[in-house]
């Protein structure tokens, strides 16, 4: 979710009155957030007929390759839109993000296969890392840096509607018409977004404020492409489980590696203080919540049997608690203490995630994932939010476009190994039994799920140690 230009730090203050709502910015604020709005009923609608699809499409052993898959083009998705925005501004890649976006709803959507589904998957994150990213560089260049904070919170108050909604309709839609409907149906929604947002955004940030633009670093490019494929060759080798698997990981590894230390910014892997750690936060408070939020639903389908209306339902109210983490960071009196709120954030994440496996002992309420995934979510819309401006600040102008990459790469990298690693050990432990979305006993092994849930929890209280060094000394 960004280049920034130099007036945004010198803005007039008779430039500069109002919020994010004002005359001046009303336009573009809705229409940014109404992109967030379609991507938000996307993931909580997809999140709820997911176990159905995986169950019809006999692939429930590939379930996290069909979330991975997203995250792994998205990789690719975000470097090429952070070259291209900064080269031409972010229209281009907006525009096209969303067509891809849609186009990958449709293929999944009409699958005859999981294989097909999960091909599906993969264009359609390569349009999520196309807009990602080219938001990021709209919100650095058309609002100065005191307003950004409160575009970020708008940002997570566009996913409350979505997380209500979204599961409710996704369900009664999967149960009544098929799943099918959810995928094909979400694309009709994509044309609300380009009406309101990209003649505001051809207007106040579509160029690239240069007379010859520069070209693409085709390097940065290449990397880009390692990274994606090492990415998804290491998924690959995670659901097979088999001697033979260990060439295509190596593979994986072998390209990885140098692209994630050529795309993310020196230090990161370590830690290092400042933006390094900014980065490396976003992907593990993104990849831990992400990669057990993805198996709430199958779990709470197959092992205590409730219907995928409920199963999705369960999540909705972090979709509010969320937006208001998100509010909370934005507030002006908060400033000196986010370090201290993003600390909260991520034990906040690491409870929740480890709560959530405690309804495998049928004796606990299932409730109880509700109320504990509205306060890991709350966590999350303080780290999220409070990454994204902290990023923003430190970047110099020169260097947002990049940065706002490497920021997201974190993220859905981390999405992509961290499912992997949930994946093979819910694979191996017999995650990839389940017959019956209505059976409970019969499904997937429970420590299947506590093979997913447990881990996450311990990354995210690593995460909690690396929001102590976000600020150089």
């Amino acid at each position: 979710m960004a280049a920034l230009e130099t007036s945004d730090v010198t803005t007039a203050p008779s430039e500069a009155e109002g919020g994010v709502l004002s005359r001046r910015y009303r336009a573009l604020s809705v229409g940014i957030v109404s992109v967030v709005l379609v991507i938000a009923f996307e993931a909580t609608a997809v999140g709820t007929a997911m176990p159905v699809a995986a169950r019809e499409l006999d692939g429930v052993s590939l379930y996290a390759f069909a979330f991975s898959g997203y995250f792994t083009t998205s990789l690719f998705g975000m470097v090429l839109a952070g070259q291209w925005s900064d080269r031409d501004g972010p229209l281009a890649s907006l525009t096209a993000g969303i067509g891809a976006f849609a186009a990958g709803l449709l293929l999944s959507g009409t699958a005859a296969s999981m294989w097909v589904f999960i091909l599906g998957r993969a264009v359609q994150g390569l349009g999520g890392g196309l807009v990602i990213v080219a938001l990021y560089v709209v919100v650095g260049r058309a609002y100065p840096e005191r307003l950004r904070p409160s575009i970020m919170a708008a940002f997570a108050a566009g996913w409350v509607v979505p997380s209500v909604v979204g599961p409710l309709a996704a369900g009664v839609v999967t149960e009544h018409l098929g799943w099918r409907w959810v995928f094909v149906g979400i694309p009709v929604l994509v044309v609300l977004p380009l009406a309101l947002a990209l003649p505001r955004i051809r207007r106040t940030s579509g160029g690239a404020g240069k007379a010859v633009p520069a070209p693409l670093d085709r390097r940065r490019i290449r990397l880009a492409l390692g990274i994606s494929l090492g990415a998804g060759l290491l998924q690959y080798a995670a659901q097979d489980l088999e001697w033979l698997s260990l060439v295509p990981a190596a593979a994986g590894a072998a390209l990885l590696v140098p692209a994630v230390l050529g795309l993310l910014p020196r230090g990161t892997y370590r830690a290092a203080r400042g933006l390094p750690s900014v980065v490396l936060l976003r992907g593990v408070a993104a990849g831990s919540f992400i990669a057990a939020e993805s198996f709430v639903p199958l779990m709470l389908v197959t092992q205590r049997g409730l219907s995928p209306t409920l199963a999705g339902f369960s999540l909705a109210a972090g979709g509010g608690t969320w937006a208001l983490g998100s509010y909370v960071q934005a507030r002006p009196r908060v400033e000196p203490y986010r370090d201290r709120l993003m600390f909260l954030g991520m034990v906040l994440v690491a409870a929740a995630v480890a709560t959530a496996p405690s309804v495998l002992i049928h004796a606990v309420p299932v409730w109880i994932v509700a109320v504990a995934w509205g306060f890991g979510c709350f966590g999350m819309g303080l780290v999220i939010a409070s990454t994204s401006v902290l990023l923003l600040h430190l970047s110099a102008p020169e260097e947002a476009g990049a940065n706002s990459a490497a920021l997201q790469i974190s993220d859905g990298l981390s999405n992509v190994l961290l499912l992997a690693v949930g994946g093979a050990a819910f694979a191996a432990l017999g995650g990839g039994t389940v017959t019956d979305a209505a059976t409970s006993a019969s499904g997937s092994h429970p420590a299947a799920f506590a093979a997913v849930f447990l881990p996450m929890a311990a990354v995210a209280l690593v995460g909690a140690w690396v929001t102590t060094r976000l600020r150089e000394r």
